[in-house]
C-alpha cells in the first residue's frame, strides 16, 4: 500500500479497538509519516452488539468517505470480516487479497465462511499469499492470481553490515538461532524445546508477541529466549545477531497454505534458515543451498548444525544464488502485477484517434526520434500506438523481418487462404481492457479452438476430458463426478512434484502420460518431461467434464481481417515511422533518439555476454490441399514418436473462409531456427537474471515483450505488459486523476480493509 500511496490517495481502515472506559464511538485518523497512507482506527465501546458495532463502523465509513473526490474507488480486503459494513459502497473494483486460509485459524468467528463466500461473488479480482493457496481457491474465481510473498531486500540487508546488537539481546551467547513473528498456534513448540534441550548451548531467541495461546504454555528452557514483539524497523538490528533463522512451524491446518514472508527477509539479511516442510517454503527456496527443510526434531537439529557451517563459511557461492532468487522478488514488481490486473478491471473505452495518414513504410523521415522501438509485434506495437497517440512522440519502429506483425503475421496464399506465416496463433483473454483496447483497430470473428490428437488410432478431444476418457477405454463415464474417480484411480503418488514428469503421473498416471505427453513433449523441446520445469505440461489441464475447447477464456475470437491488417491500423500515426527489413544496430546510429524500446532477445542486446539464452525454435510446412477440408478441427496433435511434426493446422476453421482448397500447416519444432520458447529450467533462469541485471543498469531502454523478458506469454499477456510498461514508464508523469486513452489508470481514491 504504501507503493500505491506514493502517487494515488490509499486508506488503510484498520480493525477496530476497544479502549478501557470508552463511552462514545469516534473514528481516528492519521497520516503515515514515512508512506503517506491514511489510517484510520475505529474506537468502540467495549459493550456494543454485533449488529450495533456493524451499523457505527458504516456510518464512520460513510462519513468519512463523504466528499472524496470523485474518482476510480478500488475496495481492496484482507479479511471477509470487514465486508458487512463496507459492502454498500459502489467501487470500481473489488480486491480480495487472500493472504491466508483464515478460517483455519485458531477461534476462527464463526461466520467467516459464508462471509469469504459473499466476497467471492463480490470481487472483480482475488490475490492470493502463494501458491499452494491459489490452487486451494483457483475454482472458485475466475480471476485469481498467486502473489507469493515479496520482500524489502535493502531494509532486511542491513542486516549483513556491522551495526547495533539490541540490549535485550546483546548478552545472550552464540551461537543464536532466531525466530520472529506471531507466537500461536502455528508454532511446532514440542518441536522448539526439543531442538533446545538437544542443543543446550544454543541461544534461541524468539521475537514476537504471544496471540491465541497462553505464554504459561511455551516452553521454558535456560537457552530458550523471549523477547516480546518488535518494531519492523527494529528486525534487521536482530537479524545481524543471529547465525541461523528458524522457522519450526507446525504442520497443521493452520499452516497448510502459509507462503510465509519471513523466509525472504532472513535470507536478505543474509541468514541460512532451516524449516519444517511447508509446502511453498519448498515450491519457492527448498531448491536454495541456504534452506534446509527438515520435518522431525532429530533433523532439525541436524539441519542447524549445518547451517551453522554454512553461516560461518566465508559468504560466496550461496550468497549469491540467494540475491539471484531475491532480485524477482521485490514489493515493486509485485505492485506492478498487481497493477497490470487492476488497470484491466478498470478499463474505460478508449478514445479513438482519426486517421489521418496511412502508415510511414518508407520516404522522408526526421532526423531525429523521441523513441525508436526495436520489433512490430504485439510489444512494439502497442508501445509505438501509446507513445504516439496518448504521448505525443515521435516514434520509429525497426523490425529485420519485412513485414510487421512479429509472429503473428498472417497473409493471403496463392489459394486466397489466409494462413499464418509463423504457426496458429489464437486469441483469447479475460481482460475486457485489453479486448476493449485491440477493439480500436479490428473486428472480431468468434472463434473457440478445437484441438483433437491423434492417440491409439482415434482422434481425440485435446486437452483429455471425459469425451477423451470414453473414447480410448471404451468407458461410459456420464458425470464429473465419475471421471474424476477414474482419473483419481490412474494418478500415481508422486513424492515431491518438481518436474512436468511428475505434473502429469501425480495427476492422471504413466498410460494418459505416455500417449499425450511424453512424446508430445520430447519433440517439442528435446528434452523428456523429466528434465523440464512442472510448468511445462501444467499449461495443459485435465478435465472431467465434456468441454473439449482448447481454452476457457471469457473472450474467444479472430481478428476479423487477420492480424496484419489490425497491426496496419494500430501503426497508423503520422508521429510512427516504421523501417522494415533492417537490423537495428544499423539504424540505431542512423537515426537519433532520445530512448529505445527494446523487444528483442535480451541476449542479443548484451552482444551473448554471458552467452546465448536457450530457446526452442520452429519450422514450418505449408501446404495447399486440393479440397474444401483437411481435418474436422483447426489443430490436430501428434504426440507419437512415428512422425517429426506436432501438430498440423488448417487455417479455415479459423478464418471461416468459403473456398474450393484450402491450407495447412505442419509443425516441426527444431533446436535452430528464431527464438519461439524459453527453455523452461532453473539453470536457464539464471542466466537470464544475469541479463536482468544488466538490464536494470540501462534506464535509457525499455524492455518489453516475450524475448526481452524471456518469458512465454499468450497474445493478451504481451499486449498487457505493454499498456503496464507504457503507463509505468511513459504516462507516470501525468495527471494521476486523468486516465489514459487506453484505460484506467490505478485509482486516486482507494480502501484498503486490514483484517
Amino acid at each position: 500500500m504504501s507503493r500505491f500511496a506514493e502517487q494515488h490517495a490509499v486508506t488503510f481502515w484498520e480493525e477496530p479497538v476497544y479502549p478501557d472506559g470508552l463511552s462514545e464511538a469516534r473514528l481516528e485518523v492519521h497520516r503515515c509519516p514515512t508512506t503517506g497512507v491514511m489510517v484510520a482506527t475505529p474506537h468502540l465501546p467495549g459493550s456494543l452488539t454485533t449488529e450495533r458495532e456493524q451499523q457505527i463502523l458504516k456510518a464512520q465509513l460513510d462519513v468519512y468517505m463523504a466528499g472524496r473526490a470523485d474518482n476510480p474507488l478500488v475496495c481492496w480486503y484482507y479479511t471477509p470480516m470487514m465486508l458487512p459494513f463496507s459492502e454498500h459502497l459502489v467501487a470500481d473494483c473489488i480486491i480480495y487479497d487472500c493472504m491466508d486460509e483464515l478460517a483455519n485459524f485458531k477461534n476462527a468467528p464463526a461466520d467467516l465462511i459464508p462471509l469469504e463466500q459473499d466476497l467471492l461473488r463480490q470481487a472483480d479480482l482475488v490475490f492470493t499469499g502463494g501458491y499452494s493457496l491459489y490452487e486451494a481457491k483457483k475454482e472458485r474465481h475466475a480471476n485469481i492470481h498467486p502473489f507469493p510473498s515479496s520482500v524489502e531486500v535493502g531494509h532486511f540487508a542491513q542486516a549483513r553490515d556491522p551495526g547495533v546488537d539490541p540490549a535485550d539481546q546483546a548478552a545472550l551467547p552464540y551461537p543464536r538461532l532466531g525466530f520472529y513473528g506471531v507466537v500461536d498456534e502455528r508454532m511446532d513448540l514440542e518441536l522448539l524445546a526439543a531442538v533446545a534441550d538437544a542443543r543446550p548451548h544454543w541461544s534461541f531467541v524468539i521475537v514476537g508477541p504471544v496471540v491465541k495461546i497462553r505464554e504459561e504454555d511455551l516452553p521454558q528452557r535456560s537457552n530458550l529466549h523471549y523477547l516480546g514483539g518488535k518494531s519492523y524497523a527494529e528486525l534487521p538490528d536482530y537479524l545481524r545477531g543471529w547465525d541461523v533463522a528458524l522457522m519450526p512451524f507446525a504442520i497443521n491446518e493452520a499452516t497448510r497454505f502459509i507462503s510465509p514472508t519471513k523466509t525472504p527477509e532472513y535470507l536478505a539479511a543474509g541468514c541460512p534458515v532451516v524449516s519444517t516442510p511447508i509446502t511453498d517454503v519448498i515450491r519457492h527456496y527448498g531448491g536454495l543451498e541456504a534452506v534446509a527443510i527438515a520435518d522431525t526434531a532429530d533433523a532439525f537439529a541436524a539441519a542447524c548444525d549445518a547451517a551453522l557451517q554454512l553461516s560461518a563459511a566465508p559468504a560466496s557461492e550461496w550468497l549469491v544464488e540467494v540475491d539471484s532468487v531475491l532480485s524477482e522478488l521485490s514489493w515493486d514488481r509485485t505492485v506492478d502485477q498487481m497493477l497490470e490486473q487492476i488497470e484491466a478491471i478498470l478499463g474505460h473505452p478508449a478514445h479513438v484517434h482519426p486517421i489521418v495518414s496511412p502508415v510511414v513504410w518508407s520516404g522522408e523521415r526526421p532526423k531525429a526520434y523521441d523513441v525508436m522501438i526495436v520489433g512490430a509485434g504485439f510489444a512494439g506495437s502497442v508501445m509505438a500506438e501509446r507513445l504516439a497517440n496518448d504521448a505525443g512522440k515521435r516514434v520509429l519502429v525497426v523490425d529485420k523481418r519485412p513485414h510487421i506483425g512479429g509472429n503473428a503475421y498472417d497473409r493471403l496464399d496463392e489459394a486466397g487462404i489466409l494462413i499464418h506465416q509463423y504457426g496458429p496463433h489464437i486469441f483469447h483473454t479475460n481482460s475486457d481492457e485489453i479486448v476493449r483496447y485491440l477493439s480500436r483497430f479490428t473486428d472480431w470473428r468468434p472463434y473457440e479452438h478445437r484441438v483433437l490428437a491423434a492417440v491409439d488410432g482415434m482422434e481425440v478431444p485435446m486437452p483429455i476430458n471425459r469425451t477423451t476418457l470414453n473414447m480410448l477405454y471404451g468407458l461410459d463415464l456420464k458425470t464429473d463426478e465419475d471421471a474424476a474417480a477414474y482419473l483419481a484411480s490412474r494418478a500415481e503418488p508422486v513424492q515431491e512434484i518438481l518436474t512436468s514428469e511428475d505434473v502429469v503421473i501425480a495427476s492422471v498416471g504413466q498410460d494418459l502420460y505416455r500417449k499425450f505427453f511424453q512424446g508430445y513433449t520430447r519433440k517439442q523441446w528435446g528434452m523428456d518431461p523429466s528434465e523440464l520445469d512442472k510448468s511445462v505440461t501444467s499449461r495443459v489441464p485435465t478435465r472431467t467434464n465434456s468441454d473439449d475447447r482448447y481454452f476457457t477464456d471469457s473472450f474467444q475470437a479472430m481478428p476479423k481481417h487477420g492480424y496484419t491488417k489490425m497491426f496496419e491500423k494500430m501503426l497508423d500515426h503520422p508521429n510512427i515511422d516504421v523501417l522494415l527489413g533492417v537490423d537495428y544496430s544499423e539504424a540505431q546510429a542512423a537515426y537519433p533518439h532520445d530512448q529505445l524500446v527494446f523487444t528483442g532477445p535480451i541476449d542479443e542486446f548484451f552482444d551473448y555476454r554471458y552467452g546465448k539464452l536457450p530457446y526452442r525454435s520452429l519450422q514450418f510446412q505449408h501446404e495447399t490441399i486440393d479440397a474444401p477440408r483437411f481435418q474436422k478441427v483447426a489443430t490436430v496433435n501428434y504426440p507419437g514418436l512415428d512422425v517429426p511434426y506436432t501438430r498440423i493446422t488448417e487455417y479455415k476453421h479459423l478464418t471461416g473462409q468459403d473456398a474450393p482448397k484450402t491450407s495447412i500447416t505442419y509443425e516441426f519444432p527444431s533446436a535452430e531456427g528464431d527464438p519461439y520458447y524459453p527453455i523452461p529450467r532453473a539453470e536457464n533462469q539464471a542466466l537470464f537474471k544475469k541479463y536482468e541485471a544488466l538490464s536494470l543498469a540501462r534506464p535509457d531502454v525499455v524492455f518489453v515483450g516475450r524475448l526481452a523478458t524471456y518469458r512465454y506469454y499468450n497474445m493478451d499477456q504481451v499486449v498487457g505488459q505493454a499498456l503496464a510498461t507504457y503507463r509505468r514508464r511513459f504516462a507516470a508523469a501525468k495527471e494521476p486523476s486523468v486516465l489514459s486513452q487506453a484505460g484506467g489508470v490505478l485509482p486516486v481514491r482507494a480502501i484498503a480493509a486490514n483484517g
